[in-house]
């Protein structure tokens, strides 16, 4: 009998509970899961001894009212000039890694930098969750097991290398440890030993940080050398339906459309598209191909903007040009609206007053319906009409 089918055998009801039901029962099919995939018995009790539900956690993960805030809002909550700041001097201080990443993976130090700086203050903030009782609790939760369950089997062959103490490493509550905030699974496959000692320890060494952040953005399809981001200036009489990620044209064609960039030039010879995260008449950003590859590190489509955007302020750009946007929604607004685009037929996922990417593709179809200008943004006017 193979090993697989004989763990079966032993812990039938448990190997079959993917989520939920009695947590004793979860944590032993999670342990004959670990057994059959060929971890020593031994190693993997040593694992789960003492492993215990993290409330705390469950309460971070139905409470994520920040990725409600507009653009603006979370900007300016998370760039000041003492992220701006520490970030000229750890670039400095790392210049060596920096550089070595931009040889190798070909990624501007901006990017990591702003990164290090948003999820961890340059490492100063990693999080006090039990790694291991917070991806438990996660896989066990029955919202996104799939997610969280092989981090688990990951953890486990982390602590097998010498690289993770399930009693004594702790990170953020969704299970990300380190300095850039990497799950369990990115260390395995894309951890670094910047520093030369033999170890991926992305807590305590800010190049092996770095470094494993920089492979696994260049593993997920970050274009060696490109621009991500550029503050534009975009006429007034733009068809507005052809901006938001939905439409990549060339640099020339939105040039030719009168697209223009607010500091320099348009990047040359690659495709973009216009974003407008507040709309016509709030900030405007040509997104390049790299832009996208940032949502495999973070789904909020306001910590990505926010993000990429502080990564052009630690190179240099200016302060993006607010304008004068329309009104945000209320939450309650917020919910009704996506209420109304659900009901006729767009998908936009939870109904939780977030606008993330699908709402706003929505958003845009139907202003584009009813003859409102389609920039992507709502406004109590769309609202209203629909």
């Amino acid at each position: 009998m193979r090993l697989a089918a004989l763990v079966f055998a032993l812990f039938p009801l448990a190997a079959q509970a993917d989520c939920g039901g009695d947590f004793g029962a979860f944590v032993k099919g999670l342990k004959a899961e670990a057994v059959a995939k060929g971890h020593a018995p031994a190693q993997v009790d040593a694992f789960f001894k003492g492993v215990r539900q993290d409330a705390r956690v469950l309460k971070a993960d139905r409470a994520q009212g920040v990725f409600r805030k507009t653009f603006a809002d979370f900007a300016k909550a998370l760039i000041s000039q003492n992220r701006i700041t520490n970030g000229a001097a750890n670039g400095k201080k790392y210049r060596a890694t920096f550089e070595r990443i931009e040889h190798d993976y070909g990624i501007s130090r901006g990017v990591l930098l702003a990164f290090w700086a948003l999820e961890t203050d340059f490492g100063a903030v990693q999080g006090d969750f039990n790694t291991r009782d917070a991806l438990v609790t996660l896989a066990h939760d029955c919202r996104r097991p799939e997610l969280f369950r092989p981090q688990i089997m990951a953890a486990i062959a982390l602590q097998e290398r010498g690289d993770f103490d399930p009693t004594r490493t702790e990170g953020a509550w969704a299970g990300e440890i380190g300095q850039v905030q990497m799950l369990p699974d990115d260390i395995l496959r894309n951890g670094v030993d910047g520093d030369g000692d033999g170890h991926v320890r992305p807590k305590t060494s800010s190049a092996d940080a770095l470094m494993s952040g920089a492979k696994m953005l260049s593993g997920l399809g970050w274009r060696r050398n490109e621009p991500w981001l550029q503050e534009i200036a975009v006429p007034e009489g733009l068809d507005w339906t052809r901006t938001g990620l939905e439409t990549e044209l060339s640099t020339a064609d939105w040039a030719r459309m009168g697209v223009v960039a607010r500091d320099g030039k348009l990047a040359a010879g690659i495709k973009g598209s216009v974003l407008l995260p507040m709309g016509r008449k709030g900030p405007a950003f040509m997104v390049y191909p790299n832009f996208r590859v940032l949502f495999e590190w973070n789904k909020s489509f306001v910590y990505v903007t926010t993000a990429a955007y502080f990564a052009t302020r630690l190179e240099g750009a200016p302060a993006f040009a607010l304008g004068k946007p329309d009104p945000s929604l209320s939450d309650g607004d917020m919910k009704a609206l996506q209420k109304k685009l659900a009901a006729r037929g767009h998908d936009v996922g939870k109904i939780d007053g977030i606008l993330g990417a699908n709402t706003r593709a929505a958003v845009q179809k139907e202003q584009a319906r009813l003859g409102l200008p389609a920039d992507a943004w709502p406004t109590k006017a769309l609202l209203g009409k629909l």
